[in-house]
């Protein structure tokens, strides 16, 4: 018996785009596989208007990086299909020995061309989101920013003997310039100022990200219904989602924040591997955080703490961790339940 002919259908052109700093390299592929266009352009708004604006639509795949949200959004407007490739999944562990940026422009191409699952595509947030989300970053850079200069102002005082007084972050500079031992005062006075000029500024930050969240993401107020669940976490996490239905299932939430653990199966060994931490390392911080809280002394009972609780009794020197990693991941789900679904947080109910 004969069987019909099966004929691909690849599209009239697929231009793979190798996004650098300055300047990119492009690739046209047809739809015969021929290599039809191959040169560089600079990497901004007006270039890319040039390159891409007046030209038929066509299939465009570039790397997620620095320049892909606008980028991408550009090329959409101009009416191209577009697909930012996930490199890290897409490369796997090791990336291609032999490759250069021509190489690489044309390796998006014909990937693009033949299959666009091959790219293991991200789908970017909005750009008001992408502008929100910039906020909650440059919040946490100052965060990180202090904590060192405490950590520094601490540890030069315990080197000549003494000790500054325990206390929070936001009263550190106050507190600490009563107690400065008189020969480090001239070093570390200067730094004190910083750290207060520091913290007026994250007060500063957290009233605007509390304005925002109430006038354009109302629905952190459901998030944060969960105890440890505070204006940061709930924020984050809904400007990095920005729309929950981009995931078919709630689960895929977990896999999102790189909680999941890692697959490296076979027939014969299944091994327990470490979570994959891909996604953004910010928001999987703010998740663990919030799972700690969740284990700690002061959270109320819930089906959350239970769960972790009922990790840590098997024991083992990894226990606790395992228990606030594996709490964190059921939070990401649950979180994007009661987003999606518009439901109200009930503790103690069975949590799937």
């Amino acid at each position: 018996m004969s069987h019909p002919e099966v004929t691909a259908v690849f599209p009239s052109l697929t231009i793979g785009l190798d996004l650098g700093d300055r300047q990119s390299h492009l690739c046209g592929i047809d739809a015969s596989g021929a290599k039809v266009l191959e040169r560089a352009v600079a990497t901004s708004a007006e270039a890319v208007h040039r390159e891409f604006g007046t030209r038929p639509p066509a299939r465009v795949v570039l790397e997620v990086g620095t320049h892909s949200p606008w980028m991408s959004r550009q090329l959409l407007a101009y009416g191209h299909e577009v697909f930012v490739a996930n490199p890290s999944a897409m490369y796997g562990a090791r990336r291609r020995a032999k490759r250069n940026d021509q190489m690489d422009a044309e390796f998006l191409a014909r990937q693009g061309r033949a299959d666009p699952t091959l790219l293991h595509p991200i789908q970017h947030r909005r750009e008001p989101a992408q502008a929100h989300l910039a906020q909650v970053r440059a919040r946490d850079q100052l965060v990180s920013a202090r904590t060192k200069l405490i950590n520094h102002v601490r540890g030069a005082v315990k080197s000549v003997g003494q000790r500054l007084p325990s206390g929070s972050a936001d009263a550190f500079a106050t507190q600490a310039a009563a107690h400065l031992p008189l020969a480090l005062t001239e070093a570390l006075s200067p730094l004190l100022t910083v750290i207060a000029t520091l913290t007026a500024q994250i007060r500063t930050f957290d009233r605007q990200l509390e304005t925002l969240a109430a006038t354009h993401y109302p629905e952190t107020a459901r998030l944060r219904q969960v105890p440890g669940v505070g204006l940061l976490t709930a924020l984050t996490y809904v400007l990095l989602v920005d729309d929950p239905t981009r995931f078919r299932s709630s689960r895929d939430a977990a896999a999102y924040f790189g909680l999941v653990p890692r697959l490296d199966e076979s027939s014969q060994h299944r091994p327990q591997l470490r979570i994959s931490k891909r996604g953004d390392a910010m928001g999987r911080r703010f998740l663990v955080s919030a799972a700690q809280y969740i284990l700690g002394p002061f959270a109320p009972p819930s089906d959350l703490r239970r769960f972790g609780e009922a990790l840590m009794v098997r024991g083992g020197p990894n226990a606790k961790k395992r228990a606030v990693v594996a709490v964190a991941r059921k939070l990401a789900v649950l979180l994007h339940a009661l987003w999606r679904h518009d439901t109200p947080y009930v503790p103690e109910r069975a949590v799937t």
